[in-house]
């Protein structure tokens, strides 16, 4: 089943691309049939993964490390969820939101595509396809930032496309040095090797490129610069794409695979980690307060989200990468919810400055509902998920010693909450503006994303409980096996 992750987006960009302009809403139709079969697909992966811890496809029959292969394993099946989840409902969201762009299966190839390169890098067991998968991903996700064609949209693409392209080539530069060191591109041989060999300072060279390319597109401060003006740029369902998915799949799961599985992670790693994610966690909660754009506020408030799962794999301990990674799914939840609403507040009203609206809960209640639901649980308000994935990563801080560290988590939440009840006082309550009197809420699809993302946001603290805790645990196991993933891998093959 796993070639099926990277095919069955392919298949239905080249479909699309090819009837999409000649028969009406088959372009809809197949996008949406697609990410279905796909999210379908991944919540199967999760049984298969508790039977059988890992699974390895051997690409062609080559047998590893000679042959390409596709790995299965608890990370990743968490992972391949997330994107699943989100990507559907995005898709179901375009259906109506995206009429107001020419040219609908243009955008549609172009999302399949950058679905395509997200799971390719989520299933890939070896760098340099794992690379190859990324360029697909960054290159559509460029286009797809600038399809409203605008000067601002066509502007945040090519900086964006310079960043991503300094990025990858940081990424690029790491992979060839590791190569010229291993003499194999697999990322199991990989680990097998530099578990024998002494780790020099080529090992320590190849760590910063790949934490500087990997941390570009994961958006962390000080290589944050590009996210501002990329995510409030793009259309409503390619910004809860790209802060949803997009920089967890490319930078935050790549960073984890490369530094947990491949080359180990140090103590000077994780005294990096926790330091970067302390401060994109500062950083981006203290610029998002003050915007009043609410794309871009979003947009601030995902790098400061990224700082929490950063600072909680620095940690490094069992419970702060629970915490890590179920926060990483929180968030891929509640600020694809956001940006969808603020799609929403702009498909109906055509505005997205704070100053400008106004009382609009009266005349978009499942928008202003679903809205709450989500700021509550991005802020930490129990019993809803962003809490409780809050609480652990703080608990963690206090047990490994953090304790000023933990104390600036708590006031960040803080400073996060009074960013979004800005938000909320400034959209949806107060006094409705005239100019507001006759819009009405948004179209079926719309409004089905936006519930189902806001009930995910409401039931989330489930999948503590035991029945569903091995969802979660079974990725954490995967970070703390470390380089045994390689013995893993090679078991699985033979």
């Amino acid at each position: 089943m796993l070639p099926f992750f990277v095919v069955i987006p392919l298949a239905c960009a080249f479909l699309i691309s090819l009837l999409g302009k000649r028969i009406k809403n088959l372009s809809d139709i197949l996008a949406n049939l697609g990410t279905l079969a796909l999210l379908i697909l991944s919540l199967y992966s999760i049984g298969l993964v508790n039977n059988h811890k890992i699974l390895v496809y051997k690409v062609g029959g080559w047998i590893p490390p000679i042959g390409i292969s596709m790995v299965l394993d608890g990370l990743s099946s968490f992972m391949l969820v997330i994107v699943g989840v989100v990507s559907f409902l995005v898709t179901v969201y375009s259906i109506n939101y995206m009429e107001r762009f020419t040219d609908k299966w243009k955008f549609y190839t172009l999302f399949m595509l950058m679905l395509a390169g997200m799971n390719g890098v989520i299933v890939s067991g070896d760098l340099f396809n794992l690379f190859v998968f990324l360029e697909i991903a960054s290159i559509a996700s460029y286009a797809l930032v600038a399809f409203g064609t605008e000067a601002e949209e066509l502007e945040a693409s090519f900086k964006y496309a310079i960043m991503g392209s300094v990025a990858s080539s940081f990424i690029l530069l790491g992979i060839a040095f590791l190569y010229s060191y291993t003499s194999t591109l697999n990322m199991a041989d990989i680990s097998l090797v530099l578990s024998i060999k002494e780790p020099g300072l080529m090992v320590s060279f190849i760590a910063v490129l790949f934490l500087v390319g990997f941390g570009l597109k994961a958006a962390l401060v000080p290589f944050h610069a590009w996210l501002p003006d990329a995510h409030p740029s793009a259309p409503a369902p390619i910004s809860a794409m790209l802060s949803g998915v997009f920089i967890k799949i490319l930078g935050v799961y790549a960073l984890c695979r490369v530094f947990f599985n491949i080359l180990g992670v140090s103590d000077k790693i994780f005294f990096v980690l926790t330091i970067l994610g302390v401060i994109s966690m500062i950083l981006g909660a203290f610029l998002a307060i003050a915007q009043s754009d609410i794309k871009r506020m979003f947009a601030y408030s995902s790098i400061s989200q990224i700082g929490f799962i950063i600072f909680a794999l620095g940690i490094g301990s069992p419970l702060a990468l629970l915490g890590g990674l179920f926060h990483l799914f929180n968030h891929a939840i509640f600020k694809s919810l956001l940006f969808l609403n603020s799609g929403a507040v702009e498909y109906s009203t055509g505005v997205r400055d704070l100053k400008r609206l106004g009382g609009l809960n009266s005349r978009l209640p499942i928008t202003g509902f679903t809205g709450l639901l989500g700021a509550m649980s991005i802020s930490g308000i129990p019993p809803l998920g962003g809490f409780w994935s809050k609480l652990i990563i703080i608990i963690a801080a206090v047990q490994a010693g953090y304790f000023m560290f933990a104390s600036i988590a708590i006031l960040i939440s803080i400073v996060t909450l009074a960013y979004y009840l800005k938000f909320l006082g400034f959209t949806f309550f107060g006094k409705l503006d005239d100019a507001w009197l006759k819009i009405k809420e948004v179209p079926w699809a719309m409004r089905f994303s936006m519930i189902i993302l806001a009930i995910i946001c409401v039931i989330t603290g489930l999948l503590l409980i035991p029945i569903l805790r091995p969802f979660l645990q079974s990725a954490v196991e995967v970070l703390l096996s470390g380089r045994e993933y390689s013995s893993i891998v090679f078991g699985a093959i033979r």
